[in-house]
């Protein structure tokens, strides 16, 4: 909730789920976050904002930071939906969804206007973070109008200090590129706890209006955008061979996110619905990669614009003790993809590959479902869902000259039918027992289809045009208990079937298994649908309020998975073991709390094939386990100011998170400074 939202205090939104302890967060770069639920990750879970689906046709496998494009200083709510929502968000929600809910203008109950605003300031230590917000809402009675602006500025981020005993020195940033008279040359770094070029910039803005003409209608015009500096890949650009730097450049362009909804809403009484949503919108996403050898004078730029259009509409209608929603949705992508190379001696400038078909690329949807809650007794609650899915994907490579391989139109139909099933049984107040099944699909997108990418040094995605959807079969039992009003209990354990998952695999292209791409004989890899995987988990969520000041909680979270194939081996994206422990004091005006963030230890043998795991950045024994020792608070210092302050990585422990590039901050102090007006 907002309240919660507010006192989490995270820099981005992708620290913001990461501190509850139930998501898994992997990081590449300063400007990186790419949440994993139950060992799905990237174009596998979905990210919804105000309804609208951001997920689009080039989300990739590997790791995304497209959630941080979301300012977290004007969320309502932030929702994380565990497991397959397939039924009622479509393809690509195989692990869960994290639907984003904005804020909303408030109108004047009266004849006065209502003007409300908000400003704050913070800076934290370790990366000397410095973010500025301001909104301001005004509301008439019928009329309402909510303005933000959100600017951050975060530089080179300070990695911890002190080392586990079977880490060495390793991830210390020894050397960096720079360009000095006119070559590239290794700079030593005067502090290798500082991760030279990590840092960037992003601003958001938000603008709604909201239109009310009475208790039965309802109007939003929502409008987000969001743009950031160059965003450097400290991963790539930290890579060494043969004590050289493999990079000198590699960094994403600017990447913008624009948003634009109408949300129609209208309560009604008739037989049809209770309530019907109608929801059109457009984004226009727009990236780019760059990069550049080290030595070399080609820097290479890909870029890649999607104009994303969809149509969502919802109803809703309570009939005895049945809820039913149903509804449609339709979407089409449109991805433009070019490509320049720069002689950044001469300046001259002549055509490089693209990164997907340079021809145009069309992927789209339609889809319809139905669900039903029927509520049999006070104790049991049966629910059932329906979905039928069409999708489609349309894309032509036209120039052959830098690889034969890509040529022609390639085309792709695919339909799905996606089903859940729960039964929710409550003997008593204290008790809840919920068991649920359910299907889950993802069809194959552009990303998936037609790219060609280094995804490691040597390794290199080519296209396969004969990749079907993914569909996963999940089981999921859920028990919780409420102990003398004050102790909750919470146990989930799930199982899913994956069939036909995509996984990297070795491939040939003309009968060859490698070709030499940007100056490297690298191996040949493509997507390709395994047989099938399995994957289980469980995760334990504790609360625990002594009194009305003192409240403890704790969650802990696991996941195995293996694909079953000729051979038994590790599925890519499964996290180690972690959790969050705290213990929270509430007076009057004071909120502290103080809290552990942990992960366990993933050990080689566990690591994927794939190279979605980065073994390149694990140690030779994995990557170790770790814990923070952090503290916040918030103190109400009159009704219209209250001051944050907080200590993370009390101990400075150097760390990195699973599959990451860079490591986690060390000790960061920060201040807030907040004021409502």
């Amino acid at each position: 909730k907002r309240r919660d939202i507010e006192f989490a205090n995270t820099q981005t939104t992708a620290d913001l789920l990461a501190n509850t302890g139930n998501v898994f967060v992997q990081k590449s770069q300063g400007g990186g976050g790419s949440p994993v639920l139950r060992g799905f990750e990237a174009s596998r879970v979905l990210i919804v904002v105000d309804g609208v689906r951001m997920n689009n046709a080039i989300y990739r496998a590997g790791h995304l930071q497209n959630i941080l494009r979301v300012d977290q200083n004007m969320l309502d709510k932030a929702e994380v939906l565990f497991g397959p929502g397939s039924v009622i968000y479509g393809s690509d929600a195989l692990g869960g969804v994290m639907h984003l809910q904005t804020r909303n203008p408030v109108l004047s109950d009266g004849e006065k206007v209502f003007v409300k605003s908000n400003i704050f300031g913070r800076y934290a230590s370790a990366n000397h973070e410095k973010t500025g917000h301001a909104d301001i809402n005004f509301g008439l009675k019928k009329v309402g109008f909510l303005t933000s602006v959100n600017f951050s500025d975060f530089d080179n981020l300070r990695q911890g200090n002190v080392r586990n005993p079977l880490l060495g020195n390793e991830w210390d940033r020894n050397f960096y590129a720079e360009r000095i008279n006119g070559k590239d040359s290794m700079v030593a770094n005067s502090n290798p706890n500082i991760q030279k070029q990590s840092g960037y910039y992003q601003y958001d803005i938000l603008q709604k209006v909201l239109f009310k003409p009475n208790n039965r209608w309802q109007h939003l015009l929502n409008i987000q955008f969001s743009n950031t500096s160059n965003v450097y890949r400290y991963d790539r650009l930290s890579e060494t061979r043969n004590g050289q730097l493999n990079s000198a450049e590699w960094y994403y362009g600017p990447e913008q996110r624009l948003l634009a909804s109408y949300q129609l809403q209208w309560k009604a009484d008739n037989k049809a619905f209770d309530i019907m949503r109608v929801t059109p919108a457009v984004q226009k996403i727009q990236e780019s990669r760059n990069s550049r050898g080290f030595g070399r004078s080609n820097l290479r730029s890909q870029v890649e614009e999607v104009m994303l259009y969809s149509l969502n509409a919802d109803f809703s209608k309570k009939a005895g003790r049945n809820e039913i929603r149903y509804g449609f949705e339709g979407t089409l992508n449109d991805v433009t993809s070019t490509a320049t190379f720069t002689n950044i001696t001469s300046d001259s400038v002549f055509a490089a590959n693209t990164r997907y078909p340079d021809g145009g690329n069309k992927y789209f949807t339609v889809a319809a479902f139905v669900t039903n809650n029927w509520e049999i007794n006070e104790k049991l609650i049966l629910s059932a869902g329906l979905r039928f899915s069409y999708v489609g994907l349309r894309s032509e490579f036209v120039d052959t000259s830098f690889y034969k391989f890509n040529a022609g139109k390639v085309s792709q139909n695919n339909a799905a039918p996606s089903g859940s099933l729960g039964l929710v049984y409550s003997p008593g107040m204290d008790w809840r027992l919920t068991l649920s099944a359910s299907t889950g699909f993802r069809s194959p997108n552009v990303d998936d289809l037609g790219k060609v990418f280094d995804s490691a040094p040597g390794i290199l995605i080519v296209p396969n045009t004969k990749i079907k959807p993914e569909y996963t079969y999940n089981l999921d039992l859920n028990i919780s208990k409420v102990l003398w009003s004050r102790l909750y209990v919470e146990a989930v354990g799930w199982f899913t079937y994956y069939q036909n998952a995509l996984a990297v695999r070795p491939f040939q292209i003309n009968g060859q298994d490698s070709v030499v791409y940007d100056g490297r004989l690298s191996q040949v890899v493509a997507n390709q649908n395994m047989n099938k995987a399995t994957m289980a988990g469980a995760s334990f969520n504790v609360r625990f309020d002594a009194n009305e000041y003192i409240s403890f909680s704790q969650s802990f979270n696991y996941t195995f998975g293996r694909i079953i194939d000729t051979v038994y081996v590790p599925l890519d994206h499964i996290p180690p073991a972690f959790g969050r422990t705290s213990i929270t004091f509430t007076a009057k005006r004071l909120r502290s709390e103080f809290f552990a963030m942990y992960n366990g230890w993933k050990k080689l043998k566990h690591y994927s094939a794939s190279g979605e795991d980065n073994l390149q950045y694990a140690t030779a024994n994995g990557m170790p386990s770790w814990f923070t020792l952090n503290f916040r608070a918030s103190v109400q210092i009159v009704k219209q100011v209250q001051l944050q302050a907080g200590i993370e990585n009390i101990l400075d422990h150097r760390y990195r998170t699973f599959a990451s590039g860079i490591s986690g901050a060390g000790r960061n102090i920060f201040v807030t400074l907040r004021l409502s007006l």
